[in-house]
């Protein structure tokens, strides 16, 4: 991934393709000073990259398996919680923009309704 990204635009030279967004935490924010927490969403997958000094931490869960999406807000900073259908641990990350949560959230509710659309309905 193109670490040098800005909160909340698109990562054109990724794999998976243009549809591909990435959203920075806030280096101001606990924890996030030197290698600030990543969400990155993909049409397959959303996934929180906490990069360290060797190497990184992924956490990702399919779109398809996204139960809910909570975003509670604060003065400055929004805290994100996504939840699994499977009732593993949810994927949290604080210290993002108000609106980049929004369009977290936007963005998985979109990918969603794509992919229910794409499946097919067995002929009766």
């Amino acid at each position: 991934m193109n670490a040098s990204l800005k909160s909340g635009q698109a990562d054109e030279s990724s794999q998976t393709g243009p549809s591909t967004e990435s959203f920075s935490a806030s280096r101001w924010t606990k924890g996030n000073f030197i290698f600030p927490t990543r969400i990155v969403v993909t049409p397959q997958r959303v996934s929180r990259v906490k990069s360290r000094l060797f190497g990184s931490n992924d956490e990702s869960i399919a779109i398809p398996q996204v139960a809910s999406v909570q975003i509670a807000t604060g003065i400055l900073w929004s805290e994100i919680r996504i939840d699994s259908t499977g009732g593993t641990n949810p994927i949290t990350s604080h210290g993002h923009r108000k609106r980049d949560a929004i369009r977290i959230r936007e963005l998985i509710e979109l990918h969603q309704a794509q992919s229910a659309g794409n499946v097919r309905q067995p002929a009766s």
